[in-house]
């Protein structure tokens, strides 16, 4: 597939809109919709046996859920990655972490949309005060552990996506390394 044109049909501080024309490998021309939003860093807080994880409310799916801490840089700002995780732990659950290894990139929908997230595992954990932006101001945060996560993901109590992958990405993590 190759794009022949393209224009922003939506902007706001956290993504774009934008429409593509196309051609397809038969030579047919179409046009392609994609939601570009910056990349996103993924954090799964791990104490022992215990995952640290936040409760907010989701608008699009209007629900509360379950999910590790995540989040892009206000304004689709360019940030690294490695920052942006240590940034979003602490605004969403206070916590600062002395060890921050990447573990993983994830693909959020790529058939319509350009964002990628990264995952890291945060361990040497201490508790701060949190800095929430406004939409987070209702979040809570709990630690669970491994065994009650798993029955929350078996229950569709947690049904974040990202969430789960993440947790895979962390089981393949430990077993890598004990190998």
């Amino acid at each position: 597939m190759r794009q022949t044109s393209s224009r922003e049909v939506y902007a706001n501080p956290w993504m774009t809109v934008r429409e593509d024309g196309v051609v397809r490998a038969d030579g047919s021309e179409g046009i392609y919709g994609v939601v570009d939003k910056p990349d996103y860093a993924l954090v799964i807080p791990l104490d022992g046996d215990r995952l640290h994880l936040v409760e907010q409310f989701r608008y699009p799916l209007d629900t509360r859920r379950w999910e590790f801490p995540q989040g892009t840089a206000p304004d689709r700002a360019d940030v690294g990655a490695t920052e942006l995780a240590a940034r979003e732990l602490r605004e969403e659950t206070g916590l600062r972490a002395a060890n921050l290894v990447e573990i993983g990139v994830l693909d959020v929908a790529a058939g319509m949309s350009s964002q990628r997230g990264r995952v890291f595992l945060a361990t040497g954990l201490t508790q701060g005060e949190h800095d929430r932006e406004p939409e987070e101001q209702d979040m809570r945060a709990a630690w669970f552990s491994r065994t009650e996560f798993e029955k929350m993901i078996c229950a569709s109590e947690i049904t974040d996506a990202q969430s789960i992958a993440a947790y895979a990405l962390l089981l393949l993590h430990e077993r890598r390394n004990s190998a």
